[in-house]
């Protein structure tokens, strides 16, 4: 009997121990995504059917609806050819130019995120620019006419309106892109092509390329670089983190290369949306010269050059290779072929600390450059001015 009982208890034991064990290897086999590694937003909380969607579809879900198509329309003047001014063709044609049409209309489509429960959009400048006319279409497919408050063609940011009261408006959370790191995720959102509600999923590839080395030079931007798939009608569209706040705004694409884009950091419209929502001018000083980096190594391969026209000295600075005319730089006395080395009284090794110290400076405000020019050095005084369309 004692052996009997002694069997039965073992057999009771195994049984525990199999299902303990059977238990703990589900809890590592289990492939479900821990949510806790994320913030979860109210919303996403308090509906477990998303809870269990992958980090991209919350992050969509939680800021999707908030993005926005721009239909805009302008009025473009014909450029006759002067072909059409020769007399011989008036003579033969008669009249056949006046009959043409003198004008003609342009259209154009874009993204957009609302930031406000008044119906205040966040976009690029160059999808509203000049626009007569934009069409803002909500998620759910809704149609309101928009207005344009402002636009800032240097940094490409502008702000529309939508011009009618909408109740319950879905606003677009923003994020703070000054912690963001190379390597965090990158979710564009936007109407490409005009399919509207297309996301692309990527990481964040580079901080601070400059608009310059981005192949934009007119524009003064730090971007935020991405391999998320951004496309034309994209611009103007929310880059959203994980959590589905926006950390840019889509803005371009290297046309010469695959899965580089650039958005515009969300920290930059932030300073400037006030000043557009209220139609203001953005300041944007500017001393006006065209310039390039300087080394040692490229002064000494120019010198030693026998068909050099210009000797050049070996330091770190910045070349002058033209002064726009009617400028502060023309004003001030700055000449092709001089070096700049310092401002205030910092060093200088590159174009880009020339443009930054310069936006930084203010409008209207006097700024000590010192040059090499020769074998002489030189102070020189330059008052910056507003930067205009034209320059």
């Amino acid at each position: 009997m004692k052996k009997l009982s002694t069997h039965i208890f073992a057999l009771v034991l195994g049984v525990v121990m199999a299902f303990g064990f059977f238990r703990v290897s589900s809890s590592i086999a289990d492939p479900a995504p821990r949510l806790s590694q994320a913030p979860e937003t109210t919303t996403l909380a308090q509906n477990p059917a998303i809870n269990s969607r992958s980090f991209v579809a919350q992050a969509v879900a939680n800021t999707g609806p908030a993005v926005v198509r721009l239909d805009t329309e302008r009025t473009v003047a014909n450029q006759l050819s002067p072909f059409f001014e020769d007399p011989f063709f008036r003579d033969f044609f008669g009249n056949m130019p006046q009959q043409m049409p003198q004008e003609r209309q342009v259209q154009g489509q874009g993204s957009g995120f609302i930031i406000d429960g008044g119906g205040m959009i966040l976009t690029n400048a160059h999808v509203v620019d000049q626009a007569d006319k934009v069409t803002v279409t909500l998620q759910d497919g809704r149609e309101f006419p928009g207005e344009v408050l402002g636009t800032d063609r240097v940094t490409d940011l502008a702000v529309v309106k939508i011009r009618e009261r909408v109740p319950n408006l879905p606003v677009a959370p923003l994020g703070d892109s000054s912690q963001v790191v190379v390597g965090d995720w990158a979710i564009a959102v936007g109407s490409p092509g005009g399919l509207n509600n297309t996301v692309t999923l990527g990481i964040i590839s580079t901080l601070d390329r400059s608009s310059a080395k981005a192949g934009i030079p007119d524009k003064r931007v730090n971007f935020l670089q991405t391999d998320a798939a951004i496309n034309p009608g994209n611009s103007g569209g929310p880059l959203l983190n994980e959590r589905g706040e926006v950390i840019g705004i889509n803005t371009a694409i290297r046309a010469n290369a695959t899965g580089i884009g650039f958005a515009i950091p969300i920290n930059k419209a932030k300073e400037l949306k006030d000043t557009l929502a209220a139609g203001r001018e953005v300041p944007h000083p500017f001393v006006g010269i065209q310039m390039v980096d300087l080394s040692p190594e490229m002064a000494k391969r120019n010198n030693d050059n026998p068909n050099s026209t210009i000797l050049l000295p070996e330091v770190n600075g910045v070349l002058v290779m033209q002064v726009l005319p009617n400028t502060p730089a023309e004003r001030g006395g700055i000449r092709r072929g001089d070096v700049i080395t310092e401002i205030d009284g910092k060093p200088i090794a590159t174009g880009e600390e020339v443009q930054r110290f310069v936006e930084n400076s203010g409008v209207g405000q006097n700024l000590q450059f010192k040059v090499l020019r020769g074998d002489r050095t030189t102070t020189i005084t330059i008052r910056t001015e507003q930067m205009r369309d034209n320059v």
